[in-house]
């Protein structure tokens, strides 16, 4: 029995992993270092001290992680205060889940990041625990991001939902022993064997319904 959902945030409720992208890749240049094709995957599901941490000893950013992680998150508040990338469909479909269930969220983003999406778009009253993953000992695809949100919800993982669209996400889920539902990210999607790993893969947030979420309830 599903008793409990806990949502992704970057690539389900918001179009942001392009924004992360940019974000990094202009800060990289401006600071001297080496961005490469494949560091965004990389730091897919990082929590923002191994994701800073990358940044400066992989991509050769010279200013300390936690200087790195301050100003990206920074320049991402200057985005989202602008325009706020949330996808269609995405408000609707937690709404759907929030009558249903309590509702988690379970994030790579910085805690500061997640406050302010959750303030703009709206969202903050429906999700009863919020968990980034700098609040615990390693980020996806470790399940620990999952657990602590379960562990505040007070649902065992095995008794909730997990809706993801990227490779470390889904894996997180897994790990948790979760009910994971798959929204494939368009711009970084996940491989098949990981997409494997799901219980259910959507084209779209549009598809989740509570139906999809806990089909024989």
């Amino acid at each position: 029995m599903i008793r409990a959902v806990v949502f992704d945030l970057d690539g389900v409720i918001v179009d942001s992993e392009q924004v992360w992208n940019d974000v990094r890749e202009e800060l990289t240049h401006e600071r001297g270092g080496r961005w490469h094709a494949g560091a965004q995957r990389d730091m897919m599901g990082m929590s923002s001290v191994e994701w800073s941490r990358y940044m400066h000893e992989e991509l050769g950013v010279p200013q300390p992680p936690a200087e790195i992680s301050a100003e990206v998150v920074r320049r991402m508040e200057v985005r989202y205060r602008s325009a706020l990338p949330l996808l269609p469909g995405a408000i609707e479909a937690v709404r759907r889940c929030a009558a249903r269930w309590p509702l988690g969220l379970a994030s790579s983003a910085n805690r500061e990041i997640i406050e302010l999406v959750l303030e703009v778009s709206g969202l903050g009253p429906l999700f009863e625990a919020t968990v980034s993953s700098e609040e615990v000992a390693r980020g996806k695809p470790a399940p620990d991001v999952y657990l602590e949100a379960s562990r505040r919800l007070g649902v065992a993982a095995a008794e909730s939902a997990a809706v993801e669209d990227s490779r470390s996400g889904i894996l997180a889920a897994r790990a948790a022993g979760m009910r994971v539902i798959a929204i494939p990210n368009p711009h970084f999607p996940p491989d098949e064997e990981t997409l494997a790993e799901a219980d259910v893969v959507l084209r779209s947030i549009d598809e989740l319904t509570p139906e999809v979420v806990a089909p024989s309830a």
